[in-house]
């Protein structure tokens, strides 16, 4: 199956750093890892977007 692209957004300042690929099946939740941000200059909390 081909997989969709999603972007992850800082906590903070809501930049979009990371962009993951995922499967075309709908989950009922986002994924949430603590990444580096480079604007910020610490390790935050970035959620998946679409």
């Amino acid at each position: 199956m081909a997989q969709k692209k999603a972007s992850l957004a800082c906590e903070i300042c809501g930049s979009r750093n990371y962009s993951i690929g995922i499967s075309s099946n709908p989950k009922p939740t986002r994924l949430e890892v603590k990444k580096f941000c480079k604007y910020c200059k610490q390790y935050t909390l970035h959620k998946e977007t679409r």
